[in-house]
């Protein structure tokens, strides 16, 4: 998870939602980085996502799907707010909780 949400940073240093809509292959490089934090989000076990609870896991998996399932109607905008709100947050997480599991 942590790694795809690093990409999807990558990806869209610099950019703008209006930039990102108009390059095809970066929109869609994201879009495919936002499916695999929520298909690895279907990989965390159970102990861990309550040991995480400022993550809405559901969430997560529900963002995967709708992009999967909707790809022919995903809305720019929305991958804007995942990009520029979602994604921080959850990678401040995971490497908050990763910091805290190292000796």
């Amino acid at each position: 998870m942590l790694e795809a949400a690093r990409r999807v940073v990558r990806f869209c240093h610099g950019m703008t939602c209006e930039t990102l809509e108009v390059d095809e292959m970066r929109f869609l490089a994201v879009v495919k980085s936002i499916e695999m934090i929520g298909e690895a989000a279907t990989k965390v076990s159970e102990a861990t996502q309550a040991r995480l609870t400022e993550i809405d896991w559901k969430g997560v998996r529900r963002m995967r799907n709708r992009l999967i399932h909707g790809y022919d109607t995903v809305d720019p905008a929305r991958v804007w707010d995942a990009v520029e709100l979602d994604v921080p947050e959850l990678m401040r997480l995971l490497e908050s909780d990763l910091s805290e599991c190292q000796p």
